[in-house]
């Protein structure tokens, strides 16, 4: 039995559709390059200026008053900060073209493991953690790490000001049982939901640096991650009353 021929209309769509596929492919590919550029002739520079700002403050610190000492370590700040967001804007654009290694991710223990760094990078605080249960996800193991180790330091931090911080990892069930979504919850700082689309995007923050750190492309890089995996990520949140960021994976319970 022969296959139907396209018609005219679906010819053309399949073109369109080869056409469109083939310029995101070379868009990707020139954006990998350009950052890749750019990460490298800015790498120097910086080096730079953190190695020099550092003489001055070993070498002639003391005869600087405390305001000159103090414009000096934070142009040493600014340039660390600026290395970090070339390192994540390159992790970033490598990211559309990176081959998924797929299989069984135990996110549970990926999520303890977390925890427990987090808890040994910010190890003056009793932060109340509690990891519930988390269905076995497929996907790549590193970058859903990645997902879950962006959440929770997100969470860690916009909970400081709290007297008692609290932070959950759960799952749930959607679509009739057949769809986990995952969440990272906590009752920290919260944000308005109007600037809620702000939230994925590069070099976005809904905060003031000089409040909380951050280059402002970690929710970027989750957003990325999760569509990579044919899932969906969003957030619901008020003012002081904490966040909730949620995500699925496109693959149903088993």
């Amino acid at each position: 039995m022969s296959a139907t021929p396209d018609t005219p209309e679906l010819a053309r769509m399949k073109q369109q559709l080869a056409a469109a596929e083939e310029q995101a492919r070379r868009l990707t590919a020139e954006l990998e390059k350009f950052c890749y550029s750019v990460s490298h002739d800015l790498r120097a520079p910086l080096r730079a200026i953190n190695g020099f700002s550092q003489a001055l403050l070993e070498d002639y610190g003391s005869t600087l008053p405390p305001n000159g000492q103090s414009l000096l370590a934070r142009v040493r700040e600014n340039a660390t900060r600026m290395g970090r967001m070339i390192d994540d804007l390159l992790v970033f654009s490598r990211l559309g073209r990176k081959q998924l290694d797929i299989g069984p991710v135990d996110l549970a223990s990926i999520a303890q493991v977390i925890v427990q760094e987090q808890r040994e990078a910010d190890s003056g605080r009793a932060v109340d953690v509690v990891v519930g249960s988390l269905p076995t996800a497929v996907g790549d193991a590193g970058l859903l790490r990645q997902v879950l180790s962006n959440l929770v330091a997100n969470a860690f931090k916009f909970t400081r000001r709290q007297a008692h911080p609290q932070v959950e990892i759960g799952s749930r069930a959607d679509d009739g049982g057949r769809e986990a979504v995952y969440y990272v919850r906590d009752n920290g700082m919260g944000f308005d939901m109007k600037y809620a689309t702000k939230l994925f995007g590069v070099f976005q923050r809904l905060h003031r640096e000089s409040d909380f750190e951050g280059t402002g492309l970690g929710l970027a890089l989750v957003q990325q991650i999760v569509h990579r995996h044919g899932g969906r990520v969003w957030a619901e949140a008020a003012v002081d009353q904490g966040a909730t960021f949620y995500f699925t994976l496109g693959s149903h319970l088993g």
